[in-house]
C-alpha cells in the first residue's frame, strides 16, 4: 500500500481511531479519506480531522464512482453475520483489496496497529461468531514466566505465540525442527514488537527434535522454563498411515522425552493440544495423540502439573481442507470432498488459541479440557461457501467430485470417548471432562512394546521400524484401530 492509497476505515470506534492514527503516524502507507460508521452520533463529525460518514450501507454512494484503493474492517467484536454483510457490501463498492483486523481478544488494552491487520480470507466468513477473551486477564498466570512453545513455528504454536507475546512473559522460547517455520515465526514477532503490539518479551527461536532425549534434557535444564505448551506433533493423518513408527516416535516418545526433560528442570506447568481424532481412533495418528494424553495425564503424579487440552479442526491451518480447497478454486477446480456425509467441528486458530490459553491458566494439574466447537460442519456444505467466497457457483463454475474416504479417515468425529463426560466450567467454551481412571500398568505396556519399533534394541532387531509389528500392537491397545491387510513390514 503506498502513500497514494485512498483508505476507508470501517468502524470509528476504538480500533478504527487507533489505526487511523497509526497510519497518519508511519506517513507512507496510505492516506485515510474516511470513517464509515453507522452510529448516528458519530455520522457527520470529525475524527482527528478524518470525516466520519455512514451508514455502511449506503458505502457506494458514499464511495462515489473512483472507489478507495482500499477498505479496512476495524470492527474486532463484530460477529460472523455482521463481517459477512459488510464484505457483500465493500465488494459491490468494487474496493481493490478488503483487509481486516483480528477479533477483540486479540486487541490488548484498547490498542490496535495496522500491522495486526491482514486481507480477509474466507476463515473470517465461515463458522460461528469466536467467543471474546480477555487475555490480559487469562494471561495473568504467565507475567514474568519463562514460557515454551514446542511445534512453534506450525499453525496452533505459531498463534500462541503472537497472542503470548501479550502476556507479559519474560521469555517466549520457539522450539521446532524446521528451520523455515522458526525463522518466519520469530521474525514476525520481532516485527510486531518493533510496531508497539505486546511487550517487550526476549524470544528465543530454537531448533530441535522431541525425539532426542538427551537434548530434551539438555535443552530444558538450560532454559528453565516455567510453562511449556506442547503442540508439536506429525498431524497428516494419511501421511501418517505410510509413516506410522515416525508418528509413534515423534508424537508419543517424544511428548515422552519432554515430559522428563519438564520433570527434571522443575517445570510448573506443561498443556498438551489434543485433538478430536484421539477419540476411538481409526488412524495411527489418532492412537499416537491418545496415548499422548494419557501420558501427559498420567505424568501429573510429578513434579510438573500437566493438562490436556482436546478439540476438532482449526480453520486455515496448514495441510487443512481450507487451503486445499482454495489452491482447487483457484486452478479452477474439481473441489475434493471425500464423502457428502462427512463432517468436521471447526473453530478459528485464534479462538481455539484463546481458549487453550484461558484453560491453561484456570486449569489443574491432571485434567483434561475439552473445548466446545459447537455444532459439526458438513465438508460439502463448506466447499460451497469457499466456492460462493471466490465468486463461483458450486457444481456450475467449479465441480465438486467425492473422491472416498481416505485410510485413516472417518465421516464423523467426536469430541468426547466412552465414558468421558462434559462438565460445564465457569468459562465459555470450555469443558472439563469426567474420565475413567487411568491404567498405569495398561499403559507402561503398551510404550515398552513400542519402544523398539521406533528405537533399536539389540534384543529384539527384528521389529525395529517393522510397520505390521507396530501396528499389531497398536490394535491390541486400541482395538477400534483397524489392521491393515496389506501392511508393509517396512
Amino acid at each position: 500500500m503506498s502513500r497514494t492509497n485512498r483508505v476507508y476505515i470501517i468502524g470509528a470506534g476504538f480500533a478504527g481511531r487507533a489505526i487511523a492514527k497509526d497510519l497518519a503516524e508511519k506517513g507512507v502507507i496510505g492516506r485515510v479519506v474516511a470513517f464509515l460508521d453507522d452510529d448516528d452520533q458519530k455520522i457527520g463529525s470529525r475524527i482527528d480531522g478524518i470525516p466520519v460518514l455512514g451508514p455502511i450501507s449506503d458505502v457506494v454512494e458514499l464511495v462515489g464512482k473512483t472507489p478507495a484503493d482500499e477498505a479496512l474492517i476495524a470492527i474486532p467484536g463484530a460477529t460472523r453475520d455482521d463481517i459477512r454483510r459488510l464484505y457483500g457490501i465493500l465488494q459491490q463498492a468494487s474496493f481493490s483489496k478488503i483487509r481486516i483486523l483480528p477479533s477483540v481478544s486479540q486487541i490488548i488494552d484498547d490498542q490496535a496497529h495496522f500491522i495486526q491487520t491482514r486481507q480477509i480470507d474466507p476463515q473470517d466468513l465461515l463458522g460461528r461468531t469466536p467467543v471474546n477473551i480477555s487475555l490480559r486477564r487469562s494471561l495473568k498466570y504467565l507475567r514474568g514466566k519463562r514460557v515454551l512453545i514446542t511445534g512453534a513455528g506450525g499453525s496452533i504454536g505459531s498463534e500462541l505465540a503472537r497472542q503470548l507475546l501479550s502476556g507479559g512473559a519474560e521469555r517466549l522460547y520457539l522450539l521446532g525442527h524446521g528451520e523455515n517455520s522458526i525463522f518466519e515465526i520469530d521474525s514476525e514477532l520481532r516485527l510486531l514488537q518493533e510496531e508497539g503490539v505486546g511487550e517487550r518479551a526476549q524470544i528465543v527461536p530454537v531448533i530441535g527434535e522431541l525425539s532426542d532425549r538427551d537434548y530434551m534434557r539438555f535443552l530444558l535444564k538450560r532454559l528453565k522454563a516455567d510453562v511449556v505448551f506442547h503442540t508439536a506433533a506429525y498431524k497428516h493423518v494419511p501421511l501418517m498411515e505410510e509413516n506410522p513408527v515416525a508418528a509413534i516416535a515423534n508424537n508419543v516418545f517424544g511428548t515422552i522425552h519432554l515430559l522428563e526433560a519438564a520433570a527434571e528442570a522443575a517445570v510448573q506447568r506443561l498443556v498438551f493440544v489434543s485433538t478430536d481424532k484421539a477419540v476411538s481412533p481409526v488412524s495411527v495418528y489418532g492412537v499416537s495423540k491418545l496415548l499422548a494424553e494419557r501420558i501427559v495425564l498420567e505424568w501429573n503424579r510429578s513434579s510438573t502439573a500437566s493438562m490436556v487440552v482436546r478439540f476438532g479442526n482449526v480453520l486455515a491451518s496448514r495441510g487443512s481442507i481450507l487451503p486445499l480447497f482454495s489452491r482447487q478454486i483457484a486452478k479452477g477446480g474439481p473441489v475434493t470432498v471425500t464423502d457428502p456425509a462427512a463432517t468436521r467441528f471447526f473453530m478459528t486458530i485464534p479462538e481455539a488459541v484463546s481458549l487453550v490459553l484461558e484453560a491453561s491458566g484456570v486449569g489443574t494439574g491432571g485434567s483434561l479440557y475439552v473445548l466446545d466447537m459447537g455444532e459439526p460442519v458438513n465438508i460439502r456444505e463448506l466447499a460451497d461457501q469457499l466456492i460462493r467466497f471466490y465468486g463461483y457457483e458450486p457444481g456450475t463454475d467449479i465441480p465438486i467430485v467425492y473422491t472416498g474416504l481416505r485410510p485413516g479417515e472417518k465421516t464423523t468425529e467426536n469430541l468426547f470417548g466412552a465414558g468421558e463426560t462434559g462438565i460445564p466450567t465457569d468459562y465459555e467454551r470450555i469443558l472439563a471432562v469426567r474420565r475413567p481412571e487411568l491404567d498405569r500398568t495398561w499403559l507402561e505396556g503398551v510404550i515398552d512394546r513400542l519402544r523398539p519399533v521406533c528405537f533399536p534394541d539389540p534384543g529384539q532387531p527384528g521389529i525395529f521400524r517393522n510397520r505390521r509389528h507396530l501396528r499389531a500392537v497398536l490394535h491390541d491397545a486400541v482395538p477400534s484401530l483397524p489392521v491393515r491387510e496389506n501392511e508393509p513390514e517396512y
